[in-house]
């Protein structure tokens, strides 16, 4: 029997009926910011406070977009890559309904989530098998924990590195239950020093790759090819999660496909910095070792979601046309993008804020490239008698929220890590904030 649906008339007057009054809202809202007041009165601060503010304020969402004007592409705090439109198309997709994350259609059995990934990951990087986990720091804790734990793991002293957040490789190694067994020195480690730390104890070898960091001069260090020659299983974390061959600008960074060819037992590497897709940790490697970390304990703990899954997925797939990739994701386009497009936004920011268009060098982020310096122009703003931090102040105030730099006193924005529409805002933002009348108002005496 048919069941019969609403018009979407009907349907809209329903849920129409359903929006909480305009009493309960507000009464709702005030009472939230009077306790708020009240506790702070009794904790003895009498200063102003603009309550009508704080109560727009909670009706805003805490996690929303913002402009990022900096140039730094890879920028951490503002979420580090934004998704390709195939990406976010999946994740709109999945967050809609149910899916089969678990679940193997045609068996009709539980299923894995591994699967959803796995064989692009293999085809992209010539690995036996893949997983996904959270982050690239559980792919690294796993690792070691599936491979290392109750055993000795060799980390070369010049390796025992901290990334962002006090993340640091010694303690992942405890946290693994493994225990680290140093060689080298911080500047100069052999093949030999790792072949006389192999012992009857031994787990396996880590080779950390220093993602934020260079030493120069003085240095050696063992290749990855020449690791995977000792009798114990490598583990080898490349950071940044280099997939696109045939760029110039990321030849610094350990391409994964090399890893696997060597020979790594698990090369792991982030889905959220050069590879331009959701914060993802990407485990790759033998079969033998792979399946050791899926059956570990930590790997429940670590598991990725189902949003992440299919906007990793999603990014994946486009690597299987380099250039579509390097079109499509918005961290490859951002890195490779032309002269001609950056002076042409620069200039408009410029017309438009009444801004002067200078060159700066920029850096990449996220711990990727820290020694690749991007050239590039970028829109220099005075910022007024309240001085430079009041403005850039009042352009996060901004809605949505327009993140510059500040640099001799002055506000800069950078075109590269906008968009054509995102500059429009970001200039739009400076005069609305700053007062700055654009090429076409009346107080430039142009465009009339």
């Amino acid at each position: 029997m048919d069941v019969e649906r609403e018009s979407p008339a009907v349907d809209g007057r329903r849920r129409l009926r359903e929006l909480p009054s305009v009493d309960r809202l507000a009464t709702t809202l005030a009472r939230t910011v009077l306790a708020q007041r009240r506790e702070e009165l009794l904790a003895g601060e009498n200063g102003e406070a603009d309550l009508l503010a704080r109560a727009a304020d909670l009706l805003e969402p805490s996690l929303r977009p913002v402009v990022n004007a900096t140039g730094v592409i890879l920028h951490t705090n503002l979420g580090r890559a934004p998704l390709a439109p195939s990406a976010r198309a999946a994740v709109q997709r999945v967050a809609g309904g149910y899916s089969n994350l678990e679940y193997d259609a045609v068996t009709g059995e539980r299923g894995s989530r591994r699967t959803h990934v796995e064989s692009l990951l293999c085809e992209l990087t010539g690995a036996e098998a893949a997983m996904a986990v959270n982050n690239c720091a559980g792919a690294v804790t796993l690792a070691a924990a599936a491979l290392a734990g109750g055993r000795e793991l060799i980390v070369s002293r010049g390796q025992l590195i901290e990334i962002g957040g006090s993340f640091r490789i010694p303690e992942v190694v405890a946290q693994a239950g493994a225990r680290l067994v140093e060689v080298g020195t911080t500047n100069r480690t052999r093949l030999g020093d790792y072949r006389g730390a192999i012992g009857a104890s031994t787990g396996a070898i880590l080779r950390a790759h220093p993602s934020n960091f260079r030493t120069l001069g003085f240095v050696e260090q063992v290749e990855i090819e020449e690791l995977c020659e000792l009798p114990v299983p490598v583990i080898d974390d490349v950071g940044s999660g280099v997939l696109a061959d045939g760029i110039e600008l990321l030849a610094d960074e350990p391409p994964v496909r090399r890893s696997v060819r060597a020979g790594a037992a698990l090369v792991c590497f982030s889905g959220d910095k050069l590879l331009g897709g959701p914060q993802a940790g990407l485990i790759v490697g033998r079969a033998e070792h792979v399946e050791r970390a899926a059956r570990h304990p930590l790997s429940r703990a670590l598991r990725i979601d189902k949003l992440s899954l299919a906007a990793l997925e999603a990014t994946l797939a486009l690597y299987r046309d380099p250039d579509l990739a390097a079109r499509e994701i918005p961290a490859l386009a951002m890195l490779l993008a032309r002269r001609a497009e950056l002076d042409a936004r620069a200039r408009e920011i410029a017309r438009e804020t009444g801004g002067e268009v200078i060159e700066v060098t920029s850096r990449v982020g996220g711990g990727a490239l820290p020694l690749t310096d991007l050239k590039g122009p970028a829109v220099s703003v005075d910022p007024g008698p309240g001085g430079a931090h009041a403005a850039a102040a009042k352009l996060r105030a901004h809605d949505p929220p327009v993140v510059v730099l500040i640099r001799d006193g002055r506000l800069l924005l950078d075109p590269r890590t906008l968009g054509d529409a995102e500059a429009r805002t970001a200039a739009l933002a400076v005069r609305e904030t700053l007062g700055r009348p654009g090429e076409g108002d009346p107080a430039t005496g142009a465009g009339g």
